[in-house]
């Protein structure tokens, strides 16, 4: 039997997978019986001609971004991820819904977290400078950039150096020019992928991967911008919110859910000031959102 090349996952290309693997691009179809192969997967494959192969095996992943897909069940988006760079501005809004809700996924997840607030040539209100010190404090990186004027772009890139990231946030926050910036050959590169297909009518809506020339990979997923909480329980919700994380063990029942109950010590930490009370309201909202628990 031909031998086994190990790949490396870069783009979907229609029914096809770009499969990235010493140094050339080969276009794979999977085994009918393995899951959804995603990009940022390390593969096995199958020569079958010059530039086609099959993937015969996804090797074990360090971590995955899903989202919702049909029948309550998930997909994965991307795999082997390090960091995830959630980018947000006051254009269209400040949404520290969602923020929170990338965080706790990220936290459950052994996934890196890190905010990037785009868009710093519009003035911030008081408000979002509190809730912004409200996550330095607990350790998160802020990176604040501007995509039109180019301020902190190399703050940024020097944060993505040597890991793989992806940029993850609500449509509209500029994270389509946040790449452009990042990668200014991202046309070429996108042309080296699809001209893999000879078709050319091939072009990648979902998650490609692309190399950094300072070393690292981002993967860029235009079309996604919501990761569900479908498999997240509400106790690993909670467990995603770090400031809640010291107090877990220390609530009167073992089960509690931080809500109205007693001796909840969340809930003591949020009257005495120590918990930031719009975080533990958003913690609350993020619980009613959860699907109901199978």
């Amino acid at each position: 039997m031909a031998a086994l090349n190990e790949g490396l996952v870069i783009a979907h290309l229609g029914q096809d997978i770009a499969v990235e693997s010493s140094g050339n691009i080969y276009l794979c179809q999977t085994l009918r019986k393995l899951e959804t192969v995603a990009v940022g997967d390390r593969v096995l494959w199958l020569q079958s001609s010059p530039d086609q192969g099959r993937i015969e095996e996804i090797l074990p992943r360090r971590s995955a971004l899903l989202r919702p897909a049909r029948n309550g069940k998930t997909r994965p988006v991307a795999a082997n991820i390090d960091r995830v760079f959630i980018v947000f501005a006051t254009e269209p809004f400040c949404d520290f819904l969602l923020l929170d809700q990338y965080l706790s996924i990220c936290e459950n997840r052994h996934m890196g977290a890190a905010l990037v607030l785009n868009k710093t040539d519009l003035p911030l209100s008081e408000d979002i400078e509190a809730e912004l010190l409200v996550y330095q404090k607990l350790g998160y990186a802020l990176y604040r950039v501007s995509a039109s004027n180019g301020a902190g772009i190399d703050e940024l890139k020097k944060a993505l150096k040597n890991q793989v990231s992806i940029f993850a946030g609500q449509s509209g926050v500029g994270k389509s020019s946040l790449t452009n910036a990042i990668l200014p050959d991202k046309a070429l590169k996108t042309k080296a992928i699809s001209a893999t297909s000879k078709l050319g009518r091939h072009t990648t809506t979902a998650a490609t991967l692309y190399h950094l020339e300072d070393g690292g990979d981002l993967i860029d997923s235009p079309g996604v911008a919501i990761f569900g909480l479908a498999d997240l329980s509400e106790q690993q919700l909670a467990q995603g919110y770090l400031e809640f994380q010291p107090l877990l063990g220390k609530c009167k029942f073992n089960d509690c859910r931080h809500l109205q109950d007693k001796g909840c010590a969340v809930r003591a930490a949020v009257e005495s000031g120590e918990i930031s009370t719009s975080r533990y309201q958003r913690f609350l909202k993020l619980r009613e959102k959860m699907p109901p628990s199978h």
